[in-house]
């Protein structure tokens, strides 16, 4: 490993060169050792923050020939550019992400935004933009809560994002601008629940937000590590770029959040979770996570794929130290009113909302105080059973039309059906990567590509990020009102045939 503080290095022989942000995370570290082993293929520069951290998070990488290692900010537009100049290909990995996003929101848009604005600007000052592959991460989060009978989900339903959750927001700016960059090569992946052995280690408020009947299709953090190494591969199939992609394991990895929960502490020794937690203390809603029925699609175009859950989990089991390997021999009832209960009562945590007596938060959680006094305790509870047989949204347009067939008509079908209208009216046919003008059923003007909109489920901006109207929303916007629950918020009248059949018991308000 050689470091630079002023630059990226020289560029090396035939070898790819990647720019890689966020290397000292789960992912990214997992990442470098994937990079490791392709050595005589690639050479690697990672931006590092010089913290003590960070610095001690890359001692493992020091014999690494093949990475040099950048001191610097992603938020610092003249150290991105001085990366990005040197790159063939950056896989964007690095944010700020939950629980520490939840704490400081500024930080996370900030990093998360600033820094995608500061790629896609260093790219387009280079000589041939053409040159540079940009890769950024998105994440499930950008999706929001979603419930039976709508827990089967693929890009292109509603961009929708949690109460609270910055993250999320963040990360919906960053795929916008991005994929309305207008830079020639780029693709963005929706990153999932990473299965990684730190996660059993989290001690964390954020645990009981995830809902007891949601569900997730996690990938392994090696397979994430080995997705962003096989993209850096000369053999990936031109149609891979311009894309948006969900990235899953596929149905091996298909999990109720119940499954979950019960699987690792078996691993641990456990035998019965429940005698850790109280039932009413786990969230009801406003979480994120769903199967995905395009997961297979990524698969097909850039093979990753190669842990299963139980592997994964016995490897992460096997990393633990001995304190938490025997967490199964700790009395149950200790650990619930030594260690859960405390963490539930913490800011951000679901009984410091009821503590609190703060409806905002309380209606987060769980709808209403009322909801959650009738959760009742684990006498009563079934654990989930969702069906496996999907049940895609309605999109709003004919999708067997392909993108380059689209015209104002497809346009025009599409903004109808969000409860909204095309406002550019001179279009030519196949355009559908440049942004053109559109407006919401609440009178918000706004540019977005035909690509964004229709393909990877976007559209306005402003009431996107008004998380508190969304039931509102719905109410003019037969698209979203697909995911709202019909006794929680009359859908309008033109809503109703499009939205037949898709009601959700799922709270949208947090």
């Amino acid at each position: 490993m050689t470091t630079a503080t002023n630059g990226a290095g020289t560029r090396t022989g035939a070898r790819t060169r990647v720019f890689l942000t966020g290397a000292t995370g789960n992912w990214g570290r997992a990442t470098l050792r994937e990079f490791r082993e392709r050595g005589d293929r690639f050479s690697v520069t990672a931006l590092v923050l010089p913290t003590e951290r960070d610095r001690a998070a890359l001692e493992q990488f020091s014999d690494m020939e093949n990475l040099d290692v950048v001191w610097g900010d992603l938020t610092d537009p003249a150290a991105v550019e001085r990366c990005v100049a040197d790159a063939d290909i950056i896989l964007h990995v690095g944010a700020v992400v939950s629980p520490l996003a939840d704490q400081h929101p500024e930080l996370a848009r900030k990093v998360n935004i600033g820094s995608m604005r500061n790629i896609i600007r260093a790219v387009k000052n280079q000589p041939d933009p053409s040159r540079i592959k940009v890769v950024g991460v998105g994440s499930v989060a950008e999706t929001g809560n979603r419930v039976v009978p709508h827990h089967w989900g693929r890009v292109g339903d509603p961009i929708r994002v949690s109460t609270f959750d910055e993250y999320g927001q963040t990360k919906v700016i960053a795929e916008r601008e991005l994929v309305d960059s207008g830079l020639p090569r780029w693709a963005w992946l929706r990153q999932t629940g990473i299965f990684h052995p730190d996660m059993l280690t989290i001690r964390d408020p954020i645990m009981t937000h995830s809902t007891l009947d949601g569900v997730m299709e996690w990938v392994s953090v090696e397979d994430s590590a080995r997705l962003l190494a096989n993209i850096c591969e000369p053999d990936v199939p031109e149609e891979f770029w311009g894309g948006i992609y969900n990235i899953g394991g596929g149905d091996p990895w298909r999990l109720t959040n119940w499954e979950l929960q019960a699987a690792i502490a078996h691993a641990l020794g456990v035998k019965d979770i429940r005698r850790w937690y109280d039932r009413n203390w786990f969230a009801t809603g406003n979480f994120h996570g769903h199967w995905y029925t395009d997961s297979d699609r990524l698969q097909a175009l850039v093979p990753f794929r190669q842990d299963t859950f139980p592997e994964a989990l016995s490897r992460a089991v096997g990393s633990l130290p001995p304190a938490v390997k025997s967490a199964g021999k700790v009395p149950g009832w200790l650990i619930k009113h030594l260690v859960m209960k405390p963490l539930t009562r913490q800011p951000r945590g679901t009984m410091h909302a009821i503590r609190s007596g703060n409806p905002t938060e309380i209606n987060a959680h769980f709808g209403s105080l009322a909801n959650w006094q009738s959760i009742g305790d684990w006498s009563t509870f079934q654990p989930p059973t969702p069906h496996p047989t999907p049940v895609l949204l309605d999109h709003g347009y004919d999708e067997a039309r392909k993108p380059s067939e689209w015209t104002k008509t497809d346009y025009s079908s599409a903004a109808e059906f969000r409860g909204g209208q095309l406002l550019t009216q001179n279009i030519a046919p196949g355009q559908y990567t440049t942004p053109i003008a559109w407006r919401c059923a609440f009178g918000h003007a706004f540019d977005a590509s035909p690509r964004l909109v229709l393909t990877a489920g976007h559209w306005c901006p402003t009431c996107v990020a008004d998380t508190a109207s969304y039931p509102d929303q719905a109410a003019r916007n037969p698209f979203l009102a697909q995911l709202i629950q019909a006794t929680e918020q009359p859908v309008h009248a033109a809503a109703a045939g499009s939205a037949a059949g898709y009601a959700t018991a799922e709270p949208l308000t947090r």
